[in-house]
């Protein structure tokens, strides 16, 4: 059993009042909810700071929480809400981004089970294998390094592994046989990382490639990655 968390902030940075744009009649972060609520979540709640996401929500049937506005990160947010939950420290919570009407619901299920069968991990994310070389090269695009059970050994904006030859000399090939992989930011948590995550020190690392589930690696916490074979829808 898991807890779907759907952080829903008003003031998007790029595309204010992005959670409500109208999708065939309701707002997208409902969308969202009603997708996440095929994966057999025990519950689902939408958190914001905002009265206005708020107020659309409800009348469809979606439970809200209302957390603060001064979150440095969405995980910070999470931590609050399983705070407001009282949820027990194994239980685990899965984290739906607010504009992610078309999610797959067995995926978010797929994700929340690996967690739940690696009781050595506080996280468990996605990832697929890439061979594009603009996604390579993207700092757009997180790439994230396993090893040979496939916890997470690091994630970045730079081509991780790196092809020595492949890429020498400004060459942008990538041998047909590289292990590199998208991070799919989709996240299941426990909810006893959740409690310690907003305590931790943040790392140089997690600072200059913008990446806060290095703030995790970088304290020793094991991040299983489910390897998919194809994106799943956004």
């Amino acid at each position: 059993m898991f807890t779907v968390v759907i952080p829903a902030r008003y003031a998007s940075t790029r595309l204010p009042g992005k959670a409500l744009i109208d999708l065939a009649g309701k707002p997208m972060v409902v969308r969202v909810a009603e997708q996440a609520a095929r994966s057999g979540a025990s519950r689902l709640v939408v958190a914001t700071d905002d009265v206005r996401v708020a107020d659309a929500v409800r009348p469809h049937g979606v439970d809200v929480v209302m957390t603060r506005a001064d979150h440095a990160t969405g995980t910070d947010r999470l931590a609050e809400v399983v705070s407001l939950l009282k949820l027990d420290d194994d239980e685990i919570i899965v984290n739906v981004q607010g504009d992610e009407p078309l999610i797959n619901p067995d995926f978010i299920r797929a994700v929340a089970a690996l967690l739940q069968s690696r009781s050595n991990a506080a996280i468990a994310t996605a990832c697929h294998r890439i061979s594009d070389s603009d996604e390579v090269f993207s700092p757009n695009v997180v790439k994230v390094a396993l090893d040979q059970d496939n916890f997470a050994l690091y994630f970045s904006r730079a081509p991780i592994p790196f092809a020595r030859d492949g890429f020498s000399d400004g060459k942008k090939i990538v041998p047909h046989d590289l292990p590199i992989f998208r991070h799919i930011g989709l996240y299941a948590y426990r909810a006893k990382f959740l409690k310690v995550f907003p305590k931790l020190a943040v790392p140089a690392m997690e600072k200059f490639e913008a990446l806060e589930q290095l703030r995790a690696l970088w304290h020793g916490y094991k991040i299983a990655v489910l390897i998919t074979e194809a994106t799943p829808a956004p």
